[in-house]
């Protein structure tokens, strides 16, 4: 049973037994995997603030050949999201990205440009004054999910405002930090938004719970 290290994002954690975590990952090697945490839910472990969604980690693990979970080791922190929780908007934001990437990914699917999008995105995000994340939030999120329906190989021709169809086109050749500044509020490019999140949900035959409190913000 050879151990593995893996760059990887926490996705998403769940609750198993009494102190143990199933964690959902995204190596940049792998793609989406599942393993089972040892006693992660207790005060002492051996992964700290590694499993905080989205936390970018070295992952150490075990797996076994025709065994869907995997068994987790230890993992080191490389870049910790806690100062974007900190705030509510980006808070919601970071649950929406793990949450669409848990529902896309197919598992032990490897996706090298998936990863590089979810680290120039967190990137972005952090690079964003504190002041300014409230309303910032909204133009991480479009470009995200445009790209993340892209990537998944199911993006089709929406009617949208012309407004809103060029933001997308621009998105589409440009990275995050490149886009032509303008003022973001909810409003803006909303139609694009809302076409994209139905789309992803015709297509994972679900609601995004985390779409819904998007609405709210």
């Amino acid at each position: 049973m050879p151990s593995k290290v893996s760059e990887a994002f926490t996705l998403r954690t769940y609750p198993y037994r009494e102190a143990d975590l199933v964690v959902s990952f995204l190596t940049r090697d792998q793609g989406r995997l599942r393993g089972i945490a040892r006693s992660a839910r207790r005060q002492k472990n051996s992964f700290g603030s590694g499993l905080e969604r989205l936390s970018l980690v070295q992952m150490h693990y075990y797996q076994k050949e025709n065994v869907e979970l995997v068994r987790l080791n230890s993992c080191d922190l490389v870049q910790s999201q806690f100062s974007l929780a900190s705030d509510y908007p980006s808070g919601v934001a970071l649950d929406y990205i793990a949450e669409l990437s848990e529902q896309l990914l197919p598992s032990h699917e490897p996706n090298e440009k998936y990863f590089r999008l979810l680290g120039s995105l967190l990137d972005h995000m952090r690079s964003t004054a504190p002041e300014e994340r409230a309303q910032g939030v909204w133009l991480p999120i479009t470009y995200f999910t445009l790209w993340a329906v892209r990537l998944s190989g199911f993006l089709e021709e929406m009617r949208i405002q012309d407004e809103s169809l060029a933001i997308a086109k621009e998105m589409l050749t440009r990275p995050v930090g490149q886009l032509t500044p303008r003022a973001w509020t909810k409003e803006t490019a909303q139609d694009l938004r809302r076409a994209l999140i139905h789309c992803v949900e015709l297509h994972i035959e679900r609601r995004l719970m985390t779409a819904r409190v998007l609405e709210t913000l």
